[in-house]
């Protein structure tokens, strides 16, 4: 018999859902087989109301949220490698079932080039699952499993080789793709992601526009993100599909406008090491439904 895969989880705070993080771990410690340690990063603020034996780090101001998960890996050794397994959760969702760490155990363990796992997010209420919470173009069927692309990044499960390999979330991002900028450079590192509608987050129902610089860092994240790691050629081309996608959609004057300073600084500002996927990675992410021009 081989020895279950060590898992742990990280959540980011930021101290104002105490009551959600205490249901979170507590639906984290009823978890089946093994008990998954848990690390919480408080981002700028201080981390109280846990129980016993969950670990705390207390930053002196928000990090983001790459910054902050990047934080939670290191709590479990260089590159998370005191485990085997990261859970990302974020501090107001609820692990629905109480088999999931039991299926990203099973999970990875039968597919050694499984890398990342997304989990399916639905609302605690009506059960629905958003369109944007599928991480694939063809997402009508939120409850058909496959392999994607992308992943989300409240709700999600890494093999802690990854980051050995090819590094961390981008610190510099913020908020906003930076799963999809780990998620292109595992791809191109050979490993594969899994969505999973079995492994279950219940969330809140919420639009990401909440966030006050969502349509400013979406713009120049994506800028960030094409820089980082496409293929020159397909740099405009990427960038130009979202220019006219962004413009169909018939944003309001002061969201274009927060956009477009968005767009203009991701071009201007610096995005971190530039390392291009190889072509075979383009064609993978093509036959995968999701080529990288959209």
């Amino acid at each position: 018999m081989s020895t279950p895969l060590r898992v742990g989880a990280v959540v980011i705070t930021m101290g104002t859902r105490p009551d959600d993080l205490r249901a979170l771990i507590d639906s984290i410690a009823a978890q089946e087989g093994d008990p998954v340690e848990v690390v919480v990063v408080g981002q700028g603020t201080p981390v109280t109301g846990v129980p016993d034996g969950v670990r705390t780090v207390e930053l002196p101001e928000n990090l983001g949220i790459p910054g902050g998960r990047n934080v939670g890996i290191e709590a479990f050794g260089p590159g998370g490698t005191d485990v085997d397994v990261l859970l990302f959760l974020d501090d107001d969702g609820l692990l629905a079932h109480t088999d999931t760490a039991e299926l990203v155990r099973q999970a990875f363990t039968a597919d050694p080039r499984l890398g990342i796992i997304s989990f399916r997010i639905a609302d605690p209420e009506t059960g629905v699952t958003q369109r944007r919470h599928v991480p694939r173009l063809r997402s009508a069927d939120p409850m058909r499993s496959s392999r994607v692309t992308t992943f989300l990044g409240g709700a999600n499960a890494v093999r802690t080789k990854v980051f050995a390999e090819v590094g961390g979330l981008p610190d510099e991002f913020f908020y906003a793709h930076e799963e999809t900028d780990l998620a292109w450079r595992a791809l191109d590192a050979g490993w594969m992601i899994d969505y999973r509608s079995d492994m279950v987050l219940l969330h809140p129902t919420t639009a990401p526009s909440r966030h006050a610089s969502y349509h400013f860092n979406v713009a120049r994240n994506r800028v960030w993100l094409a820089r980082r790691n496409l293929p020159a050629p397909l740099v405009p081309v990427y960038l130009g599909v979202w220019l006219l996608l962004t413009l169909a959609r018939r944003p309001s004057l002061s969201a274009l406008k927060a956009w477009l300073g968005g767009f203009r600084a991701g071009w201007t500002t610096p995005c971190g090491p530039r390392r291009p996927m190889r072509w075979r990675t383009v064609w993978r992410l093509t036959r995968l439904g999701r080529p990288p021009v959209v």
